[in-house]
């Protein structure tokens, strides 16, 4: 076996340091969530004396987890869809034609993506309230899809630009249209940014509090971070209980990051390289 080089090994070393501090949250809420309360009342950072499953079981079956679970599902479904049809749409237009205001349009798009979310809540609240829009899926779906397009925008136009232009100029001979460029020759062909950007913006949408308690109000439409936050308050004391539900709401995400791993790597470097 070659021996690692001195300025390789402090490589490693870092890259293995900065892994154990990302990970570290989560082994502790792991184990936290394996422990009785009264282990964790007197063990709070150590290793579960007795592993016990009593508090997924609660969290399964004392809570409406399975609701809360279903609405988040429905709006990281809904707002992903929209959010990626609305933006391929864009980046085509942006990237591939030709159009008075093209560079102003982009340039508009990518600044939306500095402005927080926040400022938006009370226009944004007074809007809704007036459209009865309130506790709506479509409502909160709209604003979803609103927040994660603009970065999907830019991606997209940075990859669509480094397609070759002899692609498109033969599908214009065999008589395309520009649709049928899109639908048939584009997005086969940016598998790797779109994988991407369903990740990235399902992982938004499934974690954000914010938007979901502000105008998500009836308890039957309460998502699933919205429901564990209100779970954490109910058992305030019961630490273990509430790593078991924050353990059940992250394990989505990280089964679909697993899945699209390769995709989602290539989909980080698409349209750097020309």
């Amino acid at each position: 076996m070659v021996p690692l080089r001195p300025a390789r090994a402090l490589q490693h070393a870092v890259l293995l340091a900065a892994t154990l501090v990302a990970l570290a949250p989560t082994a502790f809420m792991i184990l936290t969530s394996l422990k009785s309360q009264d282990d964790y009342t007197f063990n709070k950072v150590g290793l579960p004396q007795n592993p016990v499953l009593d508090h997924y079981r609660s969290v399964l079956f004392d809570s409406s987890f399975f609701d809360w679970m279903g609405n988040s599902v429905i709006l990281a479904a809904g707002a992903v869809a929209l959010s990626t049809i609305v933006s391929c749409l864009g980046a085509y237009a942006i990237a591939r034609m030709r159009f008075p205001g093209r560079i102003l349009l982009f340039s508009a798009s990518t600044a939306l993506m500095a402005v927080p979310p926040v400022v938006m809540i009370v226009p944004l609240f007074v809007l809704y309230t007036q459209l009865n829009l309130i506790s709506t899926y479509q409502g909160a779906i709209v604003i979803y899809a609103g927040l994660i397009t603009p970065f999907s925008v830019y991606l997209l136009t940075s990859f669509f630009r480094t397609l070759p232009q002899e692609l498109f100029d033969a599908a214009r001979i065999d008589g395309a249209g520009d649709f049928r460029i899109l639908w048939q020759i584009v997005v086969p062909l940016s598998l790797a940014p779109l994988v991407t950007l369903v990740v990235v913006n399902a992982l938004f949408v499934w974690n954000d509090l914010l938007i979901a308690i502000i105008f998500l109000q009836d308890d039957a439409k309460r998502t699933l971070m919205a429901g564990i936050s209100i779970f954490q308050g109910r058992y305030n004391d019961q630490i273990p209980l509430t790593m078991a539900g924050m353990a059940f709401a992250s394990a989505p995400m990280i089964l679909l990051y697993v899945a699209f791993q390769k995709y989602y790597v290539q989909g980080l470097l698409a349209g750097s390289v020309k």
